[in-house]
């Protein structure tokens, strides 16, 4: 052992007098205490997620006592998320429409909505932000499961709002996916326990309810059903009914929906609780937007096709939706258009495509600066195509409200836009009728004939070449008369006062195809027409008889 280490001890360090806690006690001891009481705020255990929620909202509607006030003149005036602000400056949205301004007020307050507005007022962003905004408060991630779920009427406006949600909720970390039919069922069920926000059809998302084991629904904090009204005409009641029941009771629920019917009453009886009702355009003047010009022509049946190829020759620099009643016009018509080749590129969308060919055509359109998007009612309803310019109904709708849905297609979000529809004689009255009844400011006008195109003659030669273009030209005949012979509106759609002949030769076809069932329900209106007079007959020989015994 060295001597000199033991030899030289350290000498211990001066302590200042003001840092000795012996000296001063009471000082040290405060200072000691303060540091306790930090450690010990540090360990202690976080707040539970309903109540930092539940103190946020207070905080926010404290903050913003007049959340719904026509002061909120711009989305930077509510209290939503820098993140969300940002998506919404990215796609130019900067100022909130009526049923944004109302909805996403009482929806960031953890209130129920049943919200009802015109088409094209923005209904989407209206329930995407307080989607976003909910999860974003509960600090959401993939671990948590499924928190949102939007439900779709078709897949093209659910398509439709994935994508607005990409690119509004682009900043947040949440993962959301697409679950539609027409897509593998098998890719969905393993993606889907880790998607944040499912946006669905109907019948795919109860499938997957029935047959996916990884697909938990209990954590769920808002359900959105978007066009109701249309899901329940779709016939989804029931599969909606069997969907809310598998949900927790605790979620957050906003109903959208363009028009308020029985049966949409009836579902937000059943699904939301304390709703508050928004209803923008309740007191309006008008069912349709002030900047659309619509306008309707009287023309025979077999003019129709000439009017169509006239129209679209005539307005070569505009983008058109041309409606039509079913599939098979769409299809026959769109090989007709092309071959015609009148100057603008044309596209066809309908519900006999695939799911990927709906997709291609819809962006394809979306893209196109001119083109005539020739539609089944498909895309009446929510779809968003940018400046549309016209849309024509090539055939008379089924209803005021279907009509609505389609013009909606332009003069959307304060935009103009203009519209046409054609109808034949027999139609006129009762349409008209409909329209008035449900505040729809329509003129009628005449079309000079003079400068409509006859294309029957090179439609006639297409047929005699080509065989399959024949069957189709049929296929598009039969099926348009049995759509009209299904309307249950008898005072607008009566098939029998149809011109058969003449419509066949419009399509080029040389005689018109036997329709089987137009001739079987023709022999049993004759016949109940005829059983009719024999019991008035027999009924007049018994008050003959009668007054003859009373005389007697």
């Amino acid at each position: 052992m060295d001597k000199k280490s033991t030899g030289n001890k350290p000498k211990p360090a001066k302590m200042k007098d003001s840092a000795d806690p012996v000296r001063n006690f009471e000082k040290w001891k405060k200072k000691y205490n303060k540091t306790k009481a930090r450690v010990k705020s540090d360990r202690a255990p976080k707040k539970p997620e309903w109540q930092v929620e539940r103190e946020y909202i207070e905080k926010l509607v404290s903050r913003y006592p007049d959340i719904n006030s026509k002061e909120a003149v711009r989305f930077s005036d509510f209290p939503i998320s820098k993140k969300t602000l940002l998506g919404l400056q990215g796609m130019q949205y900067r100022q909130p429409t009526e049923i944004q301004r109302q909805t996403i007020g009482y929806a960031l307050q953890g209130k129920d909505v049943l919200g009802a507005a015109k088409t094209g007022s923005g209904k989407t962003l209206a329930f995407l932000i307080p989607v976003l905004e909910c999860l974003y408060r509960q600090q959401w991630s993939s671990v948590d499961g499924l928190g949102a779920l939007i439900i779709s009427p078709t897949r093209e406006l659910a398509y439709q709002t994935y994508e607005v949600l990409r690119k509004v909720g682009k900043n947040h970390e949440f993962s959301a996916g697409l679950i539609i039919g027409g897509k593998d069922l098998k890719s969905e069920s393993e993606r889907i326990h880790n998607t944040n926000i499912v946006i669905c059809t109907p019948g795919r998302l109860l499938q997957h309810m029935d047959e996916t084991a990884t697909f938990l629904a209990s954590d769920l904090h808002m359900l959105v059903l978007d066009e109701a009204d249309r899901i329940l005409d779709m016939g989804f009641a029931d599969t909606l009914n069997a969907i809310v029941e598998n949900l927790p009771k605790t979620r957050q629920t906003l109903l959208f929906s363009a028009t308020q019917t029985k049966s949409v009453k009836d579902l937000a009886r059943l699904s939301l609780k304390d709703p508050e009702y928004v209803w923008v355009h309740e007191k309006a003047k008008f069912s349709t937007p002030a900047t659309l010009e619509q306008s309707y022509v009287v023309c025979e049946l077999h003019l129709k096709v000439n009017m169509l190829f006239s129209f679209i020759r005539s307005h070569l620099k505009k983008k058109i939706i041309v409606f039509f009643a079913c599939c098979k016009e769409v299809q026959y018509l769109f090989r007709v258009l092309c071959r015609l080749r009148p100057g603008m590129p044309i596209l066809a969308l309908h519900g006999k495509q695939q799911q990927m060919k709906r997709v291609e055509v819809y962006n394809d359109f979306l893209r196109k600066q001119n083109a005539v998007l020739l539609a089944t009612d498909i895309a009446a309803r929510g779809l968003d195509f940018p400046t549309v310019n016209w849309v024509l109904q090539f055939d008379c709708p089924e209803d005021a409200d279907t009509y609505i849905h389609r013009v909606g297609r332009t003069a959307r979000y304060k935009e103009g836009g203009e519209a046409l529809l054609l109808l034949l004689p027999s139609e006129e009255k009762g349409m008209i009728g409909q329209l008035q009844e449900k505040k729809v400011p329509i003129n009628k006008i005449q079309v000079n004939p003079e400068k409509l195109q006859n294309i029957q003659q090179k439609l006639q030669a297409f047929l005699a070449q080509e065989q399959e273009q024949k069957e189709r030209a049929q296929r598009c005949f039969v099926s348009y008369l049995r759509s009209v012979f299904l309307m249950k509106n008898k005072e607008v759609f009566d098939a029998f006062k149809l011109k058969l002949n003449d419509y066949a030769h419009s399509l080029g076809l040389a005689v018109a195809p036997r329709v089987r069932f137009l001739s079987k329900a023709q022999a049993q209106k004759e016949e109940k027409e005829a059983k009719r007079e024999e019991e008035e007959e027999e009924e007049e020989e018994e008050e003959r008889s009668s007054l003859k015994k009373r005389w007697s």
